[in-house]
């Protein structure tokens, strides 16, 4: 596991803090052409003989260095195909973290896998499940008979309402697993002072007592799965 968390710390490092956007553009317009490509190889390979600090293990050095270039051009030529910039961008970092973890495990690879599946707390991961989607369509359908009779006059991002929910619901699962029931009501103090302008300028008491429910229902339902987690497994 100390190899994985090096190469992924020389990952981020490479990625996210030692490439300009300057570079990414010019790698955007020429592609495979882009001199900055290949500058950006060469500090990953450079990064990681750092971290790994034995030259020994040179050939995970190589065999990533080389893995990184591949996906990256990958990623360049397959995003014009995508409307969505963030799916390229996730499946690319995908990508690179599987080369990781297959270069980290290369020697148990397959009993790291099993070990891992066999101690994978489903429990925990159905909970998480339940309070992303599931508890925005179910947010959803009970919300449906008064969402029709709030007459909203102001612009939104697209989804953002069902985003702001599934994340505000994460947090409270967190706070709950690790016993920081507190937590949450200063969650939903955050909540109301963002709110409040917006309640403040519609002068509505209709959206006062939707968005009221609304917060209820969504905390509700992460209370529910953090104690169906906690107490009843």
């Amino acid at each position: 596991m100390v190899l994985f968390t090096k190469l992924l710390l020389a990952h981020l490092i490479g990625d996210f803090m030692l490439q300009p956007v300057k570079w990414v553009i010019h790698k955007e317009s020429n592609k495979a052409r882009s001199k900055y490509l290949y500058l950006h190889v060469l500090i990953h390979f450079a990064l990681y003989l750092l971290v790994l600090w034995d030259f020994r293990l040179w050939k995970i050095a190589v065999v990533l260095t080389l893995s990184h270039l591949l996906i990256d051009l990958a990623k360049l030529f397959s995003d014009p195909w995508f409307k969505n910039k963030t799916i390229p961008f996730f499946v690319d970092q995908f990508l690179h973290i599987l080369a990781l973890y297959f270069c980290a495990f290369y020697t148990e690879l397959p009993e790291h896998f099993t070990s891992f599946i066999e101690n994978l707390n489903w429990s925990l991961v159905l909970a998480v499940v339940f309070v992303t989607f599931p508890s925005a369509i179910i947010m959803g359908k009970l919300m449906e008979p008064m969402s029709g009779q709030i007459n909203t006059d102001h612009k939104s991002l697209p989804n953002a309402g069902k985003y702001i929910g599934i994340i505000e619901r994460l947090f409270v699962l967190v706070f709950i697993l690790i016993g920081r029931w507190e937590a949450i009501g200063l969650l939903i103090t955050a909540k109301s002072v963002f709110r409040f302008n917006d309640l403040k300028e519609s002068n509505s008491r209709k959206l006062t007592e939707y968005i009221l429910i609304g917060t209820l229902v969504s905390f509700g339902l992460a209370i529910l799965a953090g104690l169906w987690y906690t107490n009843y497994l």
